[in-house]
This record gives C-alpha cells, sequence and structure tokens, in this order.
C-alpha cells in the first residue's frame, strides 16, 4: 500500500506492508487525514518516532473480526492504544498508560496510508449528518474540549488564547460556549477574522494587551510561546500548555512560586463531546480549511502545511497515482 513514512527523512512509499489487525483491533481504509503541527514537529525531531506519520483521521472499517456490525462504518478514533492492565489503566487514566502506543506518534504506524489499525475500543462511529471534512476535525476538537475538562471556565473569568493556528481556532470556539471574557491573540488577520465572524475578540501580538488575565492558554506551537503565556497570567492564575514542540524552553520556577501560577499541561481530549459540538452545529470547521491533496501528493502536503497556513488534508483516495516507485523522498529538518 501507499504511506507517508519517516526514518529521518519523509518518503511517499508504494511499497509499503498492508498492516494486520491483531484480536481486538480493527483494520481501517483512511479516507481523509489532516495533517498537525505535531507532525511537523515529528520531522523536526519531536519524539523521535519512525514510521507511517498521521494521527487526525475519518477512515472506513474494512475488517473488524469481533465486531463485523463495524464494517462499512465511518469512523474516527482516540489515538492512544493503552493496555487496560497497568496500575495506570485500572485508575481510569488510559491516556498516560505506562504501555501505551499513540497513532502516528510513538510506537503505532499512523493514518496517512491506504489502511492502518486501531483497537476497536477506541473508534467512534461518524453521524451521518457529518461530512468527512467535518469529521477529520474530531480529535483536534477533542483535544480543545480537554481544557474544560481539566478547569471549570468561568462566565466571569478573562481567559486568553495565545496563537490562531488550527488547535487556537478550535480552543477559541469551544471555550466561547463558556460565556467567559474571551480574547485571541494571533498573527494572521485572515486567520482572526474567521473567529470575528463568530463574535470572538481577537488582535494582533503587535497590539497592546492587558496582562492580568485569569486563564492563559498556549496555543503557538513556538517555544516564545511559552515565555509569552506566563508573562500574561495574573498571580494566581492558570497557565494551560497546550504547543508540543522539539525542543527545550526556559523556565523561571521563582515567579511561579511567589506568583503561585498553577501550570497544566493538555494533551488529547473527549470525543464524544467533540462529536456533539461538530453534530449540533456549535463549532464550524469549513472555514479553517485551506487545502486537500491526494495521498500520491503527500508530501506537497506537508511543505503546504510547513508554509503556516490552516488546515490541510490528505485524502486516502486512489487519484492519480503514480505507480511503484519507493525514492520520492522529503526532507523538512
Amino acid at each position: 500500500m501507499r504511506a507517508i513514512y519517516f526514518d529521518g527523512n519523509l518518503h511517499l512509499r508504494s511499497d509499503f506492508p498492508i498492516p494486520v489487525p491483531k484480536a481486538g483491533e480493527a483494520l481501517i481504509r483512511t479516507r481523509l487525514a489532516g495533517l498537525c503541527r505535531t507532525d511537523l514537529e515529528i520531522i523536526r525531531g519531536y519524539g523521535e518516532f519512525i514510521g507511517v506519520l498521521g494521527h487526525e483521521f475519518v477512515g472506513e472499517v474494512v475488517q473488524a473480526d469481533s465486531h463485523p456490525a463495524l464494517i462499512g462504518r465511518r469512523v474516527v478514533g482516540e489515538i492512544t492504544a493503552y493496555c487496560g492492565r497497568c496500575p495506570t489503566c485500572r485508575q481510569g487514566n488510559h491516556r498516560h498508560c505506562n504501555h501505551r502506543t499513540t497513532l502516528g506518534i510513538r510506537g503505532r504506524d499512523g493514518v496517512m496510508a491506504d489502511f492502518f489499525t486501531l483497537p476497536i475500543r477506541l473508534l467512534h462511529p461518524v453521524p451521518d449528518s457529518l461530512s468527512d471534512e467535518q469529521a477529520v476535525f474530531v480529535e483536534p476538537l477533542a483535544a480543545a474540549c480537554r481544557i474544560v475538562e481539566q478547569i471549570h471556565v468561568r462566565p466571569d473569568q478573562r481567559v486568553m488564547v495565545l496563537g490562531d493556528g488550527k488547535l487556537g481556532l478550535l480552543i477559541a470556539q469551544v471555550l466561547q460556549q463558556t460565556g467567559c471574557n474571551l480574547l485571541v491573540i494571533g498573527h494572521h488577520p485572515h486567520k482572526l477574522a474567521i473567529l470575528e465572524k463568530r463574535g470572538i475578540r481577537s488582535q494582533l501580538e503587535t497590539e497592546s494587551v492587558d496582562s492580568d488575565q485569569d486563564i492563559v492558554i498556549e496555543a503557538t506551537g513556538t517555544r516564545a510561546g511559552f515565555t509569552t503565556a506566563g508573562s500574561l497570567v495574573r498571580p494566581g492564575g492558570i497557565l494551560v500548555l497546550k504547543s508540543t514542540f522539539h525542543g527545550a524552553v526556559t523556565l523561571d520556577p521563582s515567579r511561579l512560586v511567589v506568583d503561585e501560577i498553577t501550570i497544566i499541561g493538555s494533551r488529547c481530549g473527549p470525543f464524544a463531546p467533540a462529536l456533539r459540538l461538530l453534530k449540533q452545529g456549535l463549532i464550524n470547521v469549513n472555514p479553517l480549511i485551506e487545502a486537500t491533496f491526494s495521498l500520491d501528493d503527500g508530501l506537497a502536503a506537508f511543505e503546504q502545511a510547513a508554509s503556516g497556513g490552516l488546515k490541510v488534508l490528505i485524502s486516502g483516495s486512489t487519484g492519480n497515482r503514480s505507480g511503484g516507485s519507493t525514492d520520492r523522498v522529503g526532507k523538512y529538518l
């Protein structure tokens, strides 16, 4: 099968073995995959991952021996495959399983291929009312929903989102549902305009801003974002970190101690609320789509995504398949 494979270089392969599902797993045909900032950071060295990239998807189940009713269904899926047996899993904290693999990120080939496998217990059927283009956003939208799962955001609180990338725009739409005093800071007027149309306040980072926020959510995807976020949260406030990137950051623990700042790392989130928000029309993802590439043009999709635009999608349909060459290689380090 075809697959976008990373081993220090980025390859489009057409000789990759079709995976064989283990007991309790499904074989899934990729219909549409989303290219995430994490995918770009992986090819810069984050996580030292080697394998097929991609973790945002909507797919069609083609084999599910233990759940044949799923065959032919469109599904999305949680990305952390947990063991269910370790002490962490027994406490119900499956996302932090000591033996976990993570789709396209850690120890498990991802979705930028014709087929992939995932445990059936991680799959969620897609309602017929949602398009593939909407459903492919469920995973990042769930990550946005994780914030309100971790902290109670009150209507009277001042909340700032740093970052106008795909995740930042989704986070803003989720937080809008809380009625909080919300402000989004970004680089790009055309991205912030998407939020303004939905009644969400925003401004460019070059403009002055109140540095006494109750909650600051860092979603810039950059090391500099951590420092900026820390300078904007009030004493006793909450700093939520969403960015994953290759490299280290400088931390001033004294300020955190003196000002009693709470730092919360926030990663994957709940799929059911994300699906409901999309189904109810409360989150609009269509303006976030910049381009769709065929799997055969996957390397060009990475180039487009690296240019700093909005969401780039990769279609799993056959398209104009180029044949058996395995030497199409890209490097973006």
